[in-house]
């Protein structure tokens, strides 16, 4: 990662970063052959230890926060386990979804390696629940798949629990996949945005994070600028995200 890194909010206690789209947040053995870390490089630009309080898979861009020491990252996530703090994430998936909702479906854990991704998953499913709010449609002129036309939607998507992948596999079960998404997606709308719309990758961004910073009483927003070919997307479909 050549550029520094956007620092979005910073305390004595922590730092939120506009995590780069395709950049992993630390070492993992599913991707072997990478070798740039997000946590790694703030690390070296910030000068000094930092603990993740949360994580974004690496297609996923936006909010990231991090403490500065282990006692302020457990605090933090207590906020986050207990619906203290907020994640809010901006999507565009393919359909027409409902207007607002909440997609309450336990999901299995994920298999984490390429040895064992071919093998049942017997694991307990987990409660998980995503609460929407859709903010913009649009219909194309373009038969992208077996339609004369596709239908696209702007959601905003609420976590209130933390299952890994959550977002993705939870509209994919209403039938709303997010463009973008090669594991949950369908390719022919993933390769229609990249090509036709100049908007590669996954269309999902931790977009804001509210919580409330140590020794402070007041809840503070946090707000991720958009990747560029996002906010590309959002102006040529005339669609606004709230202020």
């Amino acid at each position: 990662m050549s550029e520094a890194l956007d620092i979005l909010y910073r305390d004595d206690h922590c730092v939120v970063v506009n995590k780069p789209r395709g950049v992993l947040v630390h070492r993992s053995k599913l991707d072997r052959h990478e070798n740039t870390f997000l946590l790694q490089t703030l690390r070296d630009q910030l000068g000094q230890h930092l603990y993740p309080v949360h994580r974004l898979d690496k297609p996923t861009s936006g909010a990231l926060l991090f403490a500065l020491s282990p006692e302020a990252a457990a605090q933090l996530q207590t906020q986050l386990e207990e619906n203290r703090a907020e994640k809010h994430y901006l999507l565009v998936c393919r359909g027409f979804c409902p207007q607002r909702g909440e997609i309450d479906h336990p999901l299995k854990p994920v298999n984490d390696f390429r040895r064992t991704r071919h093998k049942s998953n017997n694991r307990e499913a987990k409660p998980a629940l995503t609460r929407f709010q859709r903010l913009a449609t649009i219909e194309l002129p373009v038969a992208v798949d077996k339609y004369p036309s596709s239908r696209y939607s702007l959601v905003k998507a609420s976590l209130l629990t933390g299952r890994r992948h959550q977002i993705r596999r939870h509209f994919k079960h209403i039938s709303h996949p997010i463009i973008g998404c090669p594991k949950y997606g369908k390719s022919t709308h993933n390769r229609y945005f990249a090509e036709q719309l100049h908007a590669p990758g996954l269309l999902l961004h931790a977009w804001q994070l509210l919580f409330t910073p140590l020794e402070q009483s007041e809840t503070t927003t946090i707000t991720a600028p958009l990747p560029n070919s996002f906010a590309a997307l959002l102006d040529r479909f005339r669609w606004q995200i709230p202020r």
